[in-house]
Order: structure tokens, then C-alpha cells, then sequence
């Protein structure tokens, strides 16, 4: 995604205005509504999480969280908009997620936004949701400046990215099958945990043995910087059939399991520093807010003389607040969405 040249002068001078906008995401089973003033900053976050809806499903049924944005966007945007004691006429722009992610709840957000742009005769952007993560650490106080290496590992992606600058953005390696998130899911639930469980799989691991079990590292024999998990859960299924079914075998095949993973990404990431030479490192993403990956970026990079930068917990799952920033970012250099509703639920960085 290549910045085009031919809208400098028009980013110079929007960059000029101030802006209020509306951000909406509903890509997948988060329903996030923000504000974001390019002045002022973040000025109101809403969330709902549908996990306890799917959690009965143990993973996210498409149909259902489809429904579940139509019940629900609304209501929080009327909610936003009476909190920060804002109206439509204190706003100057709407921002929502076009792709990727499931194409019913993708058309909600786009709708709503598109439709409420209209009426309220406001330019409309739509956002990619990778982008967004990508640029939610700069919701924070302390942010990196450009470039960055951006390691985005989520339920449903994991790739590392040289960001140059806002809309430059290369791709270094990505996965070759499983997300690490959606790993983690599997994982934690072939040991019994509840959906969603990587944050449970976390849990236990800390009561785990680091030395009773040793899963493999994948990819890390060969060059480059690719990723695949398909076999560490695998790996996991096989010695969990082998090794018994009690309350400690469960903790050191988490504690095994989350310390392949970490390792994993981090040595890929020290990779992708030497690679391009940019040792100022950024975690986006749901898995971003591990605790253990975030110890073990965090000693990687100082070694690496770097810097690491990490999302709030809050901004590393899917949420309003980035898709409102970036799209800030977009109507401020002069791009609007036409009239047409589009979502593309595949759709390359």
C-alpha cells in the first residue's frame, strides 16, 4: 500500500484542518465505535465483545455476529455521540473497516458508515484493518517514529511488515497457514480451556514445567522470514494423547507450547531488524498482548540496541479507537469513499 504522490499537495493542505471522525469496526466479533480529534486525540472508545455469544459455539459463527453488529453499532454510536456530548455537527468526517475480515459483519459497519455519512453530509473512508492495527500504538502517549518493523499477530494474522511511513507499508514474511492467535485458540482448546483461550492458556502455562516438554520451532532452519504454526498444534495434540490428561500435564504443554511460539517470533523478528537495518520494533495485534512475547521482544530488542513499542491491551484486540485514527489520517490527505458500498473480505496489505 504506496502513497501516491499526486495527492501531496492535497495532504499538505488538509493536514491544515482539524477533524473529528467517526471510526467503526466490525470486521469480525468486536463491535468498536471511537472518535478521534486530529487535534485533541482519542476522545471516545466504545466497545462490545460477542465472546460470550460464541463461546458456546467454542469460535465465532459468521451469521451470528452479522446480527449481532446490526443489533448493536447503533446503539453504541448513540451512546459515543452522548458521552463526549457531541452531534453529528461536531463531526467531520466517518471512518469504517472495508476489509479483510467476514464479508456479513464487514457490510454493517460499511453500511451504517456510509449511510450515516451520507445523511449527515459528511466524507466517508474506508479503512483496512490491518492498517489499523498497525497504527494504533500511535493512540499512545510514548510512539515510535517512522520507520518501524511491525510484527501484527492476531486470531487471524501474522506477518511482519517494514512501515516506512503512513500508507508505505512492505510485507516481510507472513504465515504460511495458521494464525498464531488462532493457534493459540486450538491449542487452549484441545486442553479443555474456554473460548477464547489464549489469554487461559497463558494463564496456566505459568504453573508450567519450561523443562518437561520441548516443542519444535518451525521455519527457524531455513532463511527468511515466513511462519507456520499448523504443526506446533500438531505437535501439542500428539503429546497430549501420550502424556495424560491431568491438571499439570495441561500447564507444561501450555507453558511448552507458548515458549515455542515466543521464541519463534522473536527470532523472527531479530531477523527482520538485521534484514533492514530499522531497530525500532512494534507488537500489534491481539497475541501482542502476551505477556511473555512482550518480555521476550523486549529483551530481544535492547540487545538489538532498539526500541519496542506495544498497544495498550485495549488497542491490541480489534477496536474503533485505531480504525477512527487512521481513518483521520486518510481524509486529512484528501481521500474519499464514493457512494457505493464496498467490503473486501480478502484484501492484501
Amino acid at each position: 500500500m504506496k502513497c501516491n504522490s499526486s495527492l501531496t499537495f492535497v495532504r499538505f493542505f488538509f493536514m491544515i484542518i482539524r477533524m473529528k471522525v467517526l471510526g467503526i469496526e466490525t470486521s469480525c466479533d468486536d463491535t468498536g465505535v471511537a472518535i478521534y480529534d486530529s487535534e485533541q486525540g482519542l476522545i471516545g472508545n466504545k466497545l462490545y465483545s460477542q465472546v460470550a455469544m460464541h463461546a458456546e459455539y467454542g469460535g465465532v459463527v459468521p451469521e451470528l455476529a452479522s446480527r449481532d453488529h446490526l443489533r448493536k453499532t447503533l446503539p453504541l454510536i448513540k451512546q459515543l455521540l452522548a458521552e463526549t456530548q457531541l452531534t453529528a455537527n461536531n463531526l467531520n468526517g466517518i471512518a469504517y473497516t472495508h476489509g479483510p475480515g467476514l464479508v456479513g459483519a464487514l457490510l454493517v459497519g460499511a453500511c451504517i458508515g456510509r449511510s450515516l455519512a451520507w445523511a449527515w453530509g459528511l466524507p466517508a473512508v474506508g479503512v483496512h484493518h490491518l492498517e489499523g492495527h498497525l497504527l494504533a500504538v500511535m493512540l499512545e502517549q510514548q510512539k515510535p517514529a517512522f520507520p518501524f518493523i511491525a510484527l501484527l499477530v492476531s486470531g487471524g494474522h501474522t506477518l511482519l511488515v517494514h512501515v516506512e511511513a503512513f500508507g508505505s507499508y512492505t510485507v516481510l514474511g507472513e504465515t504460511l497457514d495458521d494464525a498464531v492467535g488462532e493457534a493459540f485458540d486450538k491449542t487452549a482448546k484441545l486442553l479443555g480451556l474456554a473460548y477464547p483461550g489464549g489469554a487461559l492458556l497463558e494463564k496456566i502455562a505459568q504453573q508450567g514445567d519450561p523443562h518437561r516438554f520441548h516443542f519444535p520451532r518451525p521455519m527457524l532452519n531455513r532463511p527468511g522470514l515466513a511462519f507456520s504454526f499448523s504443526g506446533l498444534k500438531t505437535f501439542a495434540v500428539n503429546t497430549f494423547a501420550e502424556a495424560g490428561n491431568d491438571e499439570q500435564t495441561r500447564a507444561d504443554i501450555a507453558r511448552a507450547f507458548q515458549d515455542a511460539v515466543v521464541e519463534t517470533l522473536v527470532i523472527k523478528c531479530r531477523r527482520a531488524i538485521q534484514q533492514t537495518g530499522v531497530n525500532t520494533l512494534v507488537v500489534a495485534g491481539g497475541v501482542g498482548a502476551n505477556n511473555e512475547l512482550r518480555r521476550g521482544m523486549q529483551s530481544m530488542v535492547t540487545k538489538q540496541r532498539g526500541n519496542v513499542y506495544f498497544p495498550r491491551p485495549a488497542f491490541c484486540t480489534d477496536n474503533g479507537a485505531m480504525i477512527a485514527y487512521a481513518g483521520c489520517l486518510h481524509l486529512l490527505a484528501g481521500k474519499r469513499q464514493g457512494l457505493a458500498v464496498e467490503v473486501k473480505p480478502r484484501i492484501a496489505l
